[in-house]
């Protein structure tokens, strides 16, 4: 954390005073270099990690910057998932409510009409691309009036292939606007997507704060087969206590994985994109709440769910690449607690999985399994040469 306080980086009393009933006095890194430029209506674009109050960030100075006598959405802050969406919103809500701000969040499994009546009034808009393009369609809510624009978490958003509705509802939006970027990498299609929406923007490069402590994270691969996958789970959680979140390929998946872990007197709940947004709450304060210590998940539903308490995250399906694995088993060892995450790995699944296993550093617990280690990746480098596939060249850290 810095030593400066909120006042000094030009937030109002009023809003300070909001925040410490909050109990938060002192800004995080994040917030003391990004809040004097957004103030000053700047472009940003910010590397920064889930974890380091990056929505702050972002939402002082809107909250700030905007008019409550507006009668139009005037700041549109786009997210990944819903679950984001209402954490991002009620925080919004806690420090817009001095200043007579409205806030609205909008994403799918909820009423459309009543999400569009809100929206139509709200100062602030937090929403996943495809529910506001969907509004927009409709002609439900209009975007004319955005002077403000934050993508947050976007390389989640491009992971999940919303580009095509971002790069819509963009289109609608004035050109004359302040654009804040926020990304965990910025990089590839990330760093493009960033040049083609900001204008010389400051940019900033955030580490986790050192207050914010993890603890160690062990990291195991067990081999399977189709056969005995579902036992060995249950033989997994048998001996393994505390919140243990487990990471499914496909929505059907996670029911059925459900289904099979109760017949095994496992009790676990689903959490996916088709379940209404209810079921999904109440998924998620079971497990939060520690009454079903056991969450299965797709990549998606996951994303925006963000626990101190998660001991074990489990791969039954293992991740596309080692991103991926990263994003999962980075759900554990928060808050100075030690975590496990482990991976289920069927044989035909060994020469893939094992790249993430080398990258790791796990190589001989991968082949103490008796699995193959598959040979060194090449990628391209885009430099003309080929280069090892492994962890990307270290930039300069803030």
């Amino acid at each position: 954390m810095s030593k400066e306080s909120f006042s000094d980086l030009g937030v109002p009393e009023p809003t300070v005073a909001a925040l410490v009933q909050r109990s938060i006095h002192t800004p995080f890194s994040i917030q003391s270099l990004v809040i004097p430029d957004a103030l000053a209506g700047a472009d940003v674009l910010a590397k920064s990690p889930t974890g380091s109050g990056k929505t702050l960030a972002f939402a002082l100075p809107i909250v700030q910057r905007l008019d409550a006598g507006d009668d139009r959405p005037s700041a549109l802050v786009l997210v990944p998932t819903r679950e984001l969406a209402t954490q991002v919103a009620e925080e919004f809500e806690a420090v817009g409510r001095a200043a007579g701000l409205r806030v609205a969040a909008v994403y799918g499994g909820t009423s459309v009409s009543a999400q569009g009546k809100a929206a139509k009034s709200a100062h602030i808009l937090v929403a996943t691309p495809g529910r506001l393009q969907d509004l927009a369609t409709r002609r439900l809510v209009k975007l004319d009036g955005i002077r403000i624009l934050v993508l947050d978490e976007a390389d989640r958003m491009l992971d999940m292939g919303f580009q095509p509705q971002v790069d819509a509802i963009v289109r609608r939006l004035p050109r004359t606007r302040q654009t804040m970027f926020f990304s965990a990498t910025l990089d590839g299609q990330v760093a493009e997507l960033a040049r083609a929406y900001t204008h010389n923007p400051s940019r900033f490069d955030v580490e986790l704060p050192s207050q914010i402590e993890r603890g160690e994270t062990e990291h195991r691969f067990v081999g399977v087969t189709a056969e005995n996958k579902v036992e060995t789970l249950v033989e997994i959680l048998g001996h393994d206590d505390g919140l243990t979140l487990i990471f499914v390929r496909t929505k059907r998946g996670a029911d059925r994985l459900v289904q099979r872990l109760r017949r095994h007197e496992v009790k676990a709940v689903a959490m996916h994109g088709d379940m209404n947004q209810g079921a999904r709450e109440r998924a998620l304060a079971q497990f939060e709440a520690g009454k079903i210590s056991t969450l299965v998940a797709t990549d998606v539903a996951a994303r925006g769910l963000d626990l101190d308490d998660i001991t074990h995250v489990i791969n039954f399906d293992p991740p596309a690449d080692s991103t991926g694995y990263t994003h999962r088993v980075g759900r554990t060892a928060r808050a100075g607690r030690d975590g496990t995450g482990i991976t289920l790995v069927l044989p035909e699944q060994q020469s893939e999985v094992s790249h993430v296993a080398r990258r790791l550093g796990e190589q001989d617990q991968f082949e103490q399994q008796g699995m193959r280690v598959a040979p060194k990746r090449l990628v391209y480098s885009g430099r003309g040469r080929r280069s090892k596939w492994g962890p990307s060249r270290p930039r300069r850290k803030i």
